[in-house]
């Protein structure tokens, strides 16, 4: 449990504000998320920058989420007004929910403003410390409306990508997250944003215990992601750009092990 010193409207004293931390949060890719995202603010940007491909940068003065362990909360698409205008999350809020009320849009690891070839954009990255991250999953919705709404826009998503590289085959009902993944992306990029889709793997997770299959190089993660994926996205996606009406959705490159604050927090990029 942390402290977050905070201020209430009119107040001149600090006010300490609790933020509870759930034990998991202190291992795997979520960990390493925060690490990477407690830094100083041009280290934060300068990691965010290393991971995107060549014309995308993330400079100290654009918004990311989480920020570390004093502001650890995930950012959600539709939910965090600071990365869509209202209009636009009200529309992806509802292109995904029919009935919002306390259901949400999917947590991401982390999502970052940039700059991308001159034009804002926004950066979502998914991360991974072992394998066992990447097994197959399936939607958890309760209410069937919401249920037969994400299954109609991950319809429409499979549809429009698969216009764009033959192959994909986006489901509720199998490899449900990575689905969702390709959907936002894709749906995000259709309103004009310009969205930089990045898998991130971590090396080295030993805090994970026995029994995991972590990633020790970079192959290991290439493998990982591309086996893990077969079936519902084609091999072919991974590192290249692709266009939704004229605006741009990445793909980061393949990269060599790279430090992220701590010892055993290297990372490894697919995208």
């Amino acid at each position: 449990m942390k402290k977050k010193a905070s201020r209430k409207k009119d107040d001149l004293a600090p006010v300490e504000e609790m933020v509870n931390f759930r034990k998991r949060e202190f291992y795997g890719s979520r960990f390493r998320c925060l690490l990477a995202t407690s830094q100083q603010r041009p280290a934060v940007a300068k990691f965010l920058t290393s991971l995107a491909p060549d014309g995308v940068s993330v400079t100290e003065k654009h918004v990311w989420a989480p920020q570390g362990f004093r502001e650890p909360e995930e950012a959600r698409l539709a939910e965090t007004p600071e990365f869509l205008s209202l209009a636009h999350g009200g529309t992806l809020r509802g292109w995904w929910l029919a009935k919002p009320g306390r259901a949400n849009t999917p947590n991401w690891d982390i999502v970052s403003e940039c700059d991308h070839k001159g034009t804002k954009g926004l950066i979502l990255i998914e991360a991974k410390a072992h394998a066992d991250e990447f097994g197959d999953d399936r939607c958890g919705a309760t209410n069937r409306d919401n249920y037969n709404q994400i299954c109609d826009a991950l319809k429409k998503a499979n549809m429009e990508w698969n216009k764009i590289v033959p192959g994909f085959s986006l489901s509720a009902d199998s490899k449900y997250q990575l689905s969702n993944r390709f959907a936002f992306a894709w749906k995000v990029a259709s309103l004009g944003t310009p969205v930089v889709l990045i898998y991130l793997g971590f090396l080295d997770a030993h805090e994970m215990g026995r029994g995991r299959k972590l990633f020790t190089s970079h192959d290991d993660w290439e493998k990982c992601i591309k086996d893990g994926g077969k079936n519902h996205v084609p091999e072919s996606i991974w590192g290249k750009e692709y266009f939704v009406n004229g605006t741009p959705l990445s793909k980061g490159q393949l990269d060599e092990p790279r430090p992220c604050r701590s010892r055993p927090s290297n990372a490894d990029t697919v995208g």
